[in-house]
């Protein structure tokens, strides 16, 4: 078949590529680089899609041009496949993050891990490195979300101390969506996604400093903390524990959900912890045949909370079907919407403005 004359290099834009040259995806997605069917890709370039899923480019690019030459995808050698960061050996240093935001709502059912799945599609756009520890263990969401269900790999930490028993102590391997967001979670511990977490508060709390500290999470410039609902064991081990930049609060327009996370703000005042903004999810809908906007839950209550929280408000998401379905389907990385943008703009902006100390925080 005749080939189509076009240059591929590493900063053709996946999207125009695979739009261009179907053939693209396969020969992506055998990379696994299937960020190439997700929401990031109309954003990223070859080059940033093989970085950020730790792939060599210049197999990445000689394997599209073949691909275009003959109409067929080429053989692919299992080495270029392996992603560099995950191959022996290279966990001899520590890993760095950047910037560490807890995501915390004090009530259930505001839509957090929706909102914290948002923020990282929006920060992966702008070719960022993002992981997300999802705190909250016996009601995870994260992996549900983004289509995960393979338990994590164990690792072992080639510069760790042999223990008593004699063995080095095992690290976890964190699991990596579509787009090279990486994510632990307790659903990602057994194969089970229904299997219930049946621990107390310090169990609790023990495996979320475990999630921090003995997982080989790659460099990253932002590592985002689903926190659970309350007060208690979860939120207080990461505001306590953990070197973070400030926290998320996010609420709907609800007085009783209102009440709760002005309950959660004044915990974060106690402990002397930054609020960077407030986000009120499910505020509004907007109806599709007449364009009306109604208020299902009430009015909105963003900009009060927002007051009492001392912080600016980050943004009002709408109610979107479309958003839930993806979301249900673990298909989250298709979203492609402005929300996404608007979310990781204002985290920006609000990180900018509340600087920390010019440190990186070193784990393992």
């Amino acid at each position: 078949m005749p080939h189509l004359e076009m240059e591929i290099g590493p900063q053709s834009n996946i999207a125009e590529l695979v739009r261009d040259l179907p053939i693209a995806e396969e020969v992506l997605g055998r990379f696994g680089l299937h960020c190439a069917g997700c929401g990031v890709n109309k954003y990223e370039t070859i080059e940033a899609g093989a970085k950020a899923h730790g792939l060599r480019i210049e197999p990445i690019v000689a394997a599209l041009v073949q691909a275009r030459l003959s109409g067929f995808v080429p053989t692919i050698s299992n080495e270029d496949r392996v992603p560099l960061r995950r191959a022996p050996g290279e966990f001899k240093r520590h890993a760095k993050i950047e910037h560490v935001v807890p995501i915390m709502s004090g009530k259930g059912g505001v839509g957090k891990s929706l909102v914290t799945a948002l923020i990282a599609l929006g920060l992966r756009r702008r070719n960022l490195r993002v992981g997300i520890l999802d705190a909250d263990i016996t009601g995870p969401s994260i992996p549900k979300l983004f289509g995960l269900r393979t338990p994590l790999l164990i690792e072992t930490d080639p510069n760790a101390k042999p223990m008593p028993q004699g063995n080095a102590p095992p690290l976890m391997v964190p699991a990596q969506s579509r787009s090279a967001i990486e994510i632990v979670s307790s659903n990602l511990l057994t194969d089970q996604e229904d299997t219930a977490m049946i621990w107390r508060g310090p169990i609790l709390s023990g495996v979320i400093r475990q999630f921090y500290e003995q997982v080989l999470w790659s460099d990253l410039d932002y590592l985002l903390i689903d926190l659970p609902p309350g007060t208690s064991d979860a939120p207080l081990t990461v505001l306590q524990s953990l070197a973070i930049d400030g926290v998320i609060l996010v609420t709907m327009p609800q007085a009783l959900a209102t009440m709760i996370v002005r309950k959660a703000a004044n915990l974060v005042h106690q402990l002397k912890k930054p609020i960077l903004g407030v986000v009120e999810n499910m505020s509004y809908f907007i109806a599709p045949d007449t364009g009306n906007k109604y208020e299902i839950f009430g009015p909105s209550y963003a900009e009060r909370v927002a007051e009492l929280a001392r912080a600016p408000l980050l943004a009002r998401i709408p109610i979107d079907p479309q958003k839930a379905k993806l979301a249900d389907e673990g298909r989250v990385e298709e979203i492609d919407d402005p929300i996404c943008d608007e979310l990781a703009g204002a985290l920006l902006a609000a990180i900018e403005a509340h600087p920390k100390p010019k440190e990186t925080i070193s784990i393992i």
